[in-house]
């Protein structure tokens, strides 16, 4: 028998939710189901219920979220993912699956709020937490022990756009603990230009707030795992904690997803010609870009020209987050990393001369224009 060619990501992401078998009209959109709970027939469809075919109450599933969450774990690659009300709740969800005692290693350079709660766990859960440079592979065999349950990783890093090998990592820890689970947030490429659990990874992580929905309206996070073992362990935490996302935004986030690709694709074509203008600027002391995706940090020569070019800017703003349609600058030392103690900041390289650029789909050249006059002298 000849064996099922699979679709392209581009198909998968726009196709996302069309043939919906559960669906008796046929809606070529996904329907929008906004009930809390669903009426059961009788005694006996109560007996054999199955979660797989039958609703019950929202928490647990709704028809909209399924749909999103199918097409999720496709475009990863996993068994099943888990849409959750926010980036943070899906790092919450992974993090569920560890007790008092057991270690994780964490590359050193994250966003700033996987730090802080890590900080928590460790204080009030006794997790035991090390960092990796994210660079020196045999340091990493070196800090996997029996105790190790995870290795959890970025890249590209936030903020300093660290590449990391994900093979290469998940190997590693693979080989030296086969229990240790290699966990990758996804968030900056997508499963556009990256699918770690291709690459040997066990869990991927969304903040899909970000690229996955890119519009700038909507908190959410995704978490895909990759076999049936773990996902049903996350599947029991989903449920009993309650971080499941709701079915309005269930269906933005799945609308929002048929044109991830076309819009990674701009990010793309706009980040590489800015990086590249922006490396001859004189105020420009560096530029770090992975190469993918539009996501941009760079450094100016003193803090005066940061508060200059905030206050001058005429069509990116100056506001956190990142991955939406609109171009947005930020300051990590002061805000998405404040949190962190300054040395290790500075260690790192966050300082104060240090901007974040969430480059949108504007024209490539009135957004370097946009910053251009903004550092001028």
């Amino acid at each position: 028998m000849t064996k099922k060619k699979p679709f392209d990501i581009d198909t998968l992401l726009v196709q996302a939710g069309n043939r919906d078998n559960h669906d008796q009209y046929q809606a070529i959109s996904t329907p929008i189901y906004l009930a809390s709970n669903f009426r059961h027939h009788d005694l006996e469809e109560v007996k054999r219920f199955d979660p797989d075919k039958q609703y019950s109450y929202s928490r647990l599933a709704t028809p909209t979220r399924r749909i999103l969450q199918e097409t999720l774990a496709k475009l990863e690659g996993g068994s099943q993912a888990f849409a959750t009300s926010s980036g943070m709740a899906a790092i919450q969800l992974v993090f569920s699956l560890f007790k008092t005692g057991d270690q994780i290693i964490t590359s050193d350079d994250l966003y700033g709020g996987s730090f802080r709660y890590f900080d928590y766990l460790s204080d009030h859960v006794g997790l035991q937490f090390s960092k990796w440079n994210g660079k020196d592979y045999d340091q990493l065999a070196q800090l996997i022990t029996p105790q190790t349950k995870a290795v959890w990783l970025e890249t590209p890093s936030n903020p300093t756009m660290k590449v990391i090998d994900i093979q290469k990592v998940a190997k590693i820890a693979h080989q030296t603990n086969p229990a240790c689970l290699v966990c990758v947030d996804n968030t900056f490429l997508t499963p556009v230009y990256q699918q770690p659990i291709r690459q040997g990874a066990d869990i991927v992580v969304h903040s899909a707030t970000k690229y996955l929905s890119g519009h700038n309206d909507m908190l959410a996070g995704a978490v895909i795992a990759k076999s049936a073992t773990i996902s049903d362990t996350l599947a029991f935490n989903f449920n009993t904690t309650g971080v499941t996302l709701d079915p309005f935004d269930s269906w933005l986030l799945l609308r929002s997803l048929k044109t991830l690709s076309i819009r990674m694709q701009r990010h793309t074509e706009n980040a590489t010609y800015i990086s590249e203008n922006l490396a001859k600027l004189p105020q420009v002391e560096k530029v770090l870009y992975p190469g993918q995706g539009g996501m941009i940090s760079f450094y100016v020569q003193n803090q005066q020209q940061v508060e200059q070019l905030f206050k001058r800017l005429k069509i990116i703003s100056f506001a956190e987050s990142l991955g939406g349609v609109e171009s947005l600058l930020t300051i990590p030392a002061l805000q998405t990393h404040k949190d962190m103690a300054e040395a290790d900041r500075l260690k790192l390289g966050i300082t104060d001369k240090l901007l974040r650029l969430s480059v949108g789909l504007e024209k490539a050249s009135d957004l370097f224009d946009d910053l251009k006059q903004a550092l001028a002298d």
